[in-house]
């Protein structure tokens, strides 16, 4: 009885939401485990019948397991996405989760690096070595854009237009943004793609990849991370450092700096904050002026 449901509403978020694999997968298994739930109380009803007290039983349920809220939270937000489907699809009438609140989130606030720290971590790179010249940019360009750490590994040379200052990046989605990039961060990728990448003879299928290994293929997510753990460890730098600390401080660093939250928002490819726009399209040269003037390394 589910499953019809479940396979339709995979395909909604797949086609029509246009969100990644493990989103998607994610959310299937948040239905899964209500159904899972409802049969274990013998309830047997189908998705259009469900009310909102079933749906309290089972975050009930699932926090008495010792689910951490955080774990409680994104379940919830599944189940909430797969009853605006319904909604959206006329299964249903009124949404049950209408009214579920999810649980109180201890709020840990993102370490974030002082820009000392960041020079600190930069200085502490050994430059005489093709990967530390690698390296070098990587990080350049982590703080001069805030890119995800995805982003990063993805970027594509055709994508690089260093002469206006802008990066095209490919984010969640999908979705394509204009980034400006910093004077030092385009130094550091050009003396990379000058005098390292070009020694290098890409795989097939990296041909466009800026950031390669020693052995021309796509760097991964996860060496990128212990590059970063790496040189801060090398820079006396104790707190839990990783590429996104770096979005993290790109972003704190120009709010703090008097840069509006609608242009960090636009850079960081984040959704909008009201319910009425999905993005907000700022002036490019709108977005370089916020860079010149707030970002300090430019």
């Amino acid at each position: 009885m589910w499953q019809s449901y479940i396979k339709h509403f995979k395909n909604y978020l797949r086609l029509e939401r246009s969100l990644s694999g493990n989103s998607v997968e994610a959310y299937v298994r948040d239905v899964e485990k209500l159904e899972e739930f409802l049969e274990l109380s013998k309830i047997d009803l189908a998705p259009a019948r469900i009310q909102e007290e079933h749906l309290s039983a089972f975050l009930k349920y699932v926090a008495e397991l010792g689910l951490a809220a955080h774990s409680q939270a994104r379940m919830l937000s599944g189940i909430k996405a797969f009853f605006k489907y319904l909604l959206l699809e006329n299964e249903i009438t009124e949404d049950p989760t209408e009214l579920l609140e999810s649980p109180r989130l201890p709020r840990k606030l993102p370490d974030v690096l002082s820009y000392e720290e960041i020079e600190t971590m930069l200085s502490a790179i050994d430059h005489s070595t093709p990967e530390g010249t690698r390296n070098r940019a990587i990080m350049e360009v982590l703080y001069s854009s805030g890119l995800r750490v995805s982003e990063l590994t993805d970027l594509q040379l055709t994508n690089c237009h260093f002469d206006i200052g802008f990066l095209r990046i490919i984010g969640k989605g999908d979705k394509m943004r204009l980034v400006p990039i910093g004077r030092e961060a385009i130094k550091y990728t050009q003396i990379y793609l000058d005098h390292v990448r070009g020694e290098i003879a890409p795989q097939k299928g990296s041909e466009d990849i800026v950031f390669l290994n020693r052995r021309g293929g796509q760097l991964s997510r996860v060496m990128i991370f212990l590059m970063i753990k790496d040189t801060a460890k090398k820079a006396g730098i104790n707190k839990n450092v990783s590429p996104h600390t770096f979005r993290h401080s790109f972003a704190t660093h120009l709010i703090e700096g008097g840069a509006s939250l609608r242009a960090v928002q636009e850079m960081l490819g984040h959704e909008s904050i009201t319910t009425t726009e999905i993005y907000t399209h700022l002036d490019r040269d709108y977005l370089r002026q916020i860079i010149t003037e707030f970002h300090p390394r430019s």
